[in-house]
């Protein structure tokens, strides 16, 4: 009847003109509220107008775009061929490369600012309209081909800024002084020009150029100091033909210096406390004495955290501000809606109230969705951030023990440490897939930990402060005799191993009452299934966890001995491993360099630091008379036969590059042409 009740005075009001149709309309939806209205320019990011700054993008790269291509052409006269007709015009102009990614000295800072201002910019082309600023707006189908091209073209913009510290020239330093400064004063003028942006959030524009700006600011400090440093020191010759000789005697002195001896071996079991502070300790990089981490891990886990930061930051603008929305714009009609359906509880649902209770418990649901949505993004970067740390102490493991030729510490079975093609190719891409897979890493883990804080927060903490019961307490309540069952058979089966199936002896433990270990092994088999449905379902969500926190980690796989050359994380890794060990071998090198040492007079007063007798030197710094030769030439050669000895892999490289068995603690006359 009250249907009916109504129905009759809605056709009344109709037929006696007191409202419209209009109007009625516009009182059942939620296109309008009594509210008060959120101003939509706080709400809306499309509510921010386009900012045109005073040099725009398009401006900027036409003037700097030719300015770049000037700068290689006139680097590449002062480097020379090679190979490539070198008596051609005095072998120039040669090929400038970026870094000597397999030596161990250099401007690795450098290197990496300007890895890092190229990756941020291959970041915000992917969501930019135009992804290649010197093009004319395009269309949808066609904006897909010039990112594509913009692939190619940010990094040959920045080349003259790695380039030109290569050279190792003072006009290539006065050059990129001067580029440096260039982009970063452009840079920062754009963002402080607008720093508002339509594009998905008000300030995610301008929070996205800080890895760009602050990688800038390190060019501009960096540059002016290698060319101050060019003036005030002078480089000997020896030092630019054989780059990392500072490295190199570093791990000598390292490796052939005595060790410490460690604590008393008396002490076997250690404390839960110390358990714990190495267990940190391990994820804690530090460094070394005589030991540098290579410059393409370093690149690597670098490139990984700028991969983390800009993740993180596209994933808290795009969601964190739509929540703050919808909680604003919430009223009292949704709210009545969601009170229909029973997503939200109310105390009489059937006769609906002024719903003013309601309408805080869905705020109050809607601002815990983002307290939850925020704390899973920190954790997660956090713990990517600790995984890319551990892996810097796995990686320094991995090497010095290859170094040492210890294969199997590292790979389950033996493996030849040489070049190969592809190895080379995974070298080449190790720093990309490390910056991939922390990208692709953080995405599952937030996905994870953002459900699991969700169920947390809305199946357990919400209904014990509002003291309701939730589905998960009824289904606990209801289920309580099957979870005691299990409990209790898990119980009844450890305490019956120990006390009467495991008879123990002083020396040994052996198995006893068989009779009664295969009855309660039968009679225990159903409950066992249920409990293995359990172990199960546990097993899926640590796996899931463990996978997700290490999918960052190259350095260790994620399937099982056997197939793991299916990981192409771990297999990028190995074979990694192989070309930075062959290519760069510190002990290696360092016997290089000490055989590219000229050769001195015979009656020269004493032995200078570039002798050939270097690893002696370094060895006892006290200089020997000379009348002690014969004695130091045998040292030389007996220590020569402890580095072999500690380093089986150098064997091989040994036979193979010397020629002259001679060699070995003997002054080498000049080579030959």
């Amino acid at each position: 009847m009250a249907a009916n009740g109504s129905g009759g005075m809605h056709d009344a009001l109709l037929d006696n003109g007191f409202i419209g149709a209009d109007d009625l309309v516009s009182d059942w939806y939620i296109y309008e509220t009594m509210e008060p209205a959120t101003p939509q320019d706080d709400m809306f990011p499309s509510a921010i107008p386009d900012c045109d700054p005073t040099i725009s993008p398009q401006l900027y790269h036409v003037c700097m775009a030719p300015i770049s291509l000037a700068v290689l052409m006139g680097l590449s006269l002062l480097v020379k061929r090679r190979r490539l007709h070198q008596s051609c015009w005095n072998g120039v102009p040669g090929l400038l490369s970026p870094a000597n990614f397999l030596e161990e000295e250099g401007n690795r800072g450098l290197v990496v600012a300007v890895f890092g201002i190229l990756f941020s910019s291959l970041c915000i082309l992917v969501l930019d309209k135009d992804p290649l600023p010197l093009m004319a707006p395009s269309s949808q189908n066609a904006r897909e081909y010039w990112k594509i091209l913009a692939l190619l073209y940010y990094p040959a913009f920045y080349y003259p800024l790695v380039a030109c510290a290569t050279v190792r020239h003072r006009v290539s330093y006065l050059v990129g002084c001067l580029l440096s400064w260039c982009h970063c004063i452009v840079h920062i003028w754009q963002v402080v020009d607008c720093p508002q942006s339509p594009k998905i959030y008000r300030y995610y524009s301008m929070l996205s150029y800080i890895p760009i700006i602050l990688c800038l600011v390190l060019l501009s400090l960096w540059y002016p100091a290698l060319l101050i440093r060019s003036f005030t020191t002078q480089e000997k010759t020896s030092d630019k033909e054989v780059t990392g000789r500072g490295y190199y005697k570093k791990y000598l002195k390292a490796v052939l210096s005595k060790r410490p001896r460690k604590g008393s071996p008396t002490k076997i079991e250690e404390g839960l406390l110390s358990r714990i502070q190495a267990y940190l300790r391990s994820y804690l990089y530090t460094p070394e004495a005589g030991f540098r981490i290579p410059l393409k891990l370093v690149l690597s886990v670098t490139m990984a955290v700028i991969a983390v930061y800009q993740v993180a930051l596209l994933l808290l603008v795009a969601v964190v501000p739509t929540i703050q929305i919808v909680r604003a714009g919430m009223t009292k009609d949704i709210v009545m809606l969601l009170v229909q359906f029973g997503l939200v509880p109310s105390e009489n649902p059937a006769v609906p109230g002024d719903m003013e209770k309601e309408l805080s418990t869905v705020k109050y649901y809607l601002w815990s969705l983002e307290v939850c949505y925020i704390c899973s993004l920190v954790l997660c970067c956090l713990l990517t951030c600790a995984m890319l740390l551990r892996t810097l102490v796995m990686h320094r493991n991995n090497l010095k023990a290859l170094y040492q030729g210890a294969v199997l510490d590292v790979f389950y079975k033996a493996h030849i440490l040489r070049p190969s093609r592809q190895a080379i190719v995974c070298w080449m891409s190790f720093a990309a897939f490390q910056t991939a897979f922390a990208c692709l890493g953080l995405l599952i883990q937030q996905v994870i930990f953002f459900i699991c804080s969700v169920g947390f927060t809305f199946l357990v903490v919400i209904p014990l402060q509002s003291g309701t019961s939730s589905y998960l307490f009824k289904i606990i309540q209801n289920m309580w005799p099957f979870w005691l069952t299990l409990v209790v058979a898990v119980i009844v089966q450890n305490l019956a191993a120990h006390y009467q199936f495991l008879e123990q002896h002083p020396l040994q433990k052996e198995l006893t009452n068989r009779r009664a270990l295969y009855i309660v092994t039968y009679l225990l088999f159903p409950i066992n299934v249920l409990v293995g449905v359990l172990a199960g379902v546990w097993r899926m969500i640590i796996s899931a966890l463990y996978n997700a926190i290490h999918f960052c980690q190259l350095d260790i796989s994620l399937l099982n001995r056997g197939v793991e050359t299916f990981d192409p994380g771990y297999h990028t890794y190995c074979h990694y491993l192989k070309i930075e060990v062959s290519q760069s071998h510190p002990m290696m090198k360092a016997f290089c360099w000490l055989l590219l040492q000229p050769a001195r007079p015979e009656g020269t007063a004493g032995l200078r630091a570039s002798n050939v007798e270097e690893g002696i030197q370094l060895m006892q710094p006290q200089k020997a008379p000379p009348s002690r030769a014969r004695f130091k030439q045998s040292r030389a050669r007996w220590w020569l036969a402890y580095t072999l000895l500690n380093n089986p892999s150098l064997t091989a490289c040994r036979k193979t590059a010397l020629s002259d068995p001679t060699a070995n603690g003997i002054q080498l006359s000049p080579s030959k042409p």
